[in-house]
């Protein structure tokens, strides 16, 4: 962050100056967001740096899933190493792509033993007065082209995974007793951020049935990642924030190099934050 950065306002999305005790007297919280950064065995050393920035620059550090590239242990480590030298709170959720090997379990025991709390339907507190809940989601689609419970067992089994999904969201949303609530995803949870995708592809980026606990909890912002040709930003139809942070439209969209940097004032907790018009700035 370079001196002399024009401070962000509360709701702000725009990088600011501001260190993390005078944001706080300030009553803000900022978050830094990424998910879709893919380590590879051979990208150790890649991010480290750049995930230190966040010491400084953020409260708290978001990953939208998709952390590896086949979810093989040793990809995990990669990523633990890319975190060492972050000391603010990491929370977490898995992508697809981090299921593939079929070794979530033990890339997750890595990310725990590095520190990283894993919200797979356990809600984090920073403080009393903002949480976070988060679940990985899942496919299904948008709309009236939703994926319905009908037909063959096999749709069903998707559907019900899809819901369960949705299910484990209300529950830890329904546990924290903060004012203001954050929610992490893979998978969107509206379909105006994946637009910029195939629209073949749609059902497969995410769903809408995601969005019920999301409005009737009144999130202060949502943050998702699996569509890299998506859209940066959109809304829930109750008018919550939603940010498409895969790092690959990130950087595309100039609005952040590593992460998105978004601020979330904690007067007047329970609304849905209001966003500048200005554009974000990179990160």
């Amino acid at each position: 962050m370079t001196d002399g950065a024009k401070p962000a306002e509360p709701g702000s999305d725009r990088r600011g100056g501001r260190r993390r005790d005078d944001r706080r007297r300030s009553g803000i919280v900022r978050i830094a967001a990424v998910g879709d950064f893919h380590c590879g065995e051979e990208d150790a050393g890649r991010y480290r740096e750049a995930f230190a920035r966040a010491n400084d620059e953020a409260d708290v550090l978001l990953l939208a899933g998709d952390l590896t590239r086949r979810g093989t242990p040793a990809e995990f480590r990669v990523v633990a190493g890319e975190l060492a030298e972050v000391r603010i709170p990491i929370l977490a959720v898995l992508g697809n792509h981090d299921h593939e090997s079929g070794e979530a379990e033990a890339g997750l025991a890595i990310l725990r033993e590095r520190g990283v709390h894993i919200l797979d339907g356990e809600p984090f507190e920073l403080d009393r007065r903002i949480g976070f809940a988060g679940v990985k989601g899942f496919i299904g689609g948008f709309g009236r082209w939703t994926l319905t419970s009908f037909g063959e067992h096999e749709t069903k089994q998707i559907v019900a995974a899809t819901l369960e999904e949705v299910s484990r969201l209300e529950f830890a949303l329904r546990r924290l007793s903060t004012p203001q609530r954050v929610v992490l995803l893979h998978y969107a949870p509206i379909c105006d951020t994946v637009i910029g995708e195939p629209e073949q592809i749609f059902p497969f980026l995410g769903n809408d049935r995601l969005v019920e606990p999301i409005d009737r909890f009144k999130a202060a912002a949502v943050f998702h990642g699996h569509a890299h040709h998506g859209t940066f930003r959109g809304r829930t139809p109750g008018g919550v924030p939603v940010f498409n942070v895969s790092h690959v439209l990130l950087k595309n969209e100039g609005v952040g190099e590593m992460y998105y940097l978004f601020d979330v004032p904690l007067e007047n907790a329970g609304a849905p934050v209001e966003e500048p018009e200005a554009a974000a700035a990179s990160a």
